[in-house]
């Protein structure tokens, strides 16, 4: 089910809940990456898994909505070693490759506890279960 109509704007009502929070480019992002993928792929989970890096690449995930990151690139270790058999770990759309201040002032804006004495992993750990609880919570 293509994602974009004809005049190539996304279809609100086949984004996520997060994509529909979030500002116009991310969700035209979203939804042309996945048009072309499922043209060249098929419909299914590849073509999301490829909308959903591309929308990484630009963009990350804060609480319930995606917002445009400073700086555009892999957003985690399994986005930076690419294509269909990736290896390394997920950060559920959290920009782990940022920096430790960064991911403090997301943890602050998400209201993530004990956030001035955890490292950097465990910042990037609390902001997924913070971003899947304010996600559910908001549905």
């Amino acid at each position: 089910m293509p994602k974009t109509t004809k005049t190539g704007k996304p279809k609100q009502d086949e984004l996520s809940s997060t994509l529909q929070k979030s500002d116009a480019k991310a969700q035209r992002t979203f939804a042309k990456t996945y048009d072309s993928a499922a043209d060249q792929y098929g419909e299914g989970e590849r073509a999301h898994r490829v909308a959903y890096d591309a929308l990484k690449h630009s963009y990350e995930k804060v609480g319930d909505h995606w917002e445009e990151k400073d700086k555009k690139g892999p957003s985690d270790a399994r986005a930076k070693s690419g294509g269909p058999n990736a290896k390394g770990k997920t950060a559920e759309g959290v920009d782990a490759n940022s920096t430790k201040k960064h991911l403090l002032d997301i943890a602050r804006r998400l209201d993530v506890r004990g956030r001035s004495t955890m490292r950097k992993a465990d910042l990037v750990s609390a902001i997924e279960k913070a971003n899947r609880r304010e996600s559910a919570k908001n549905r």
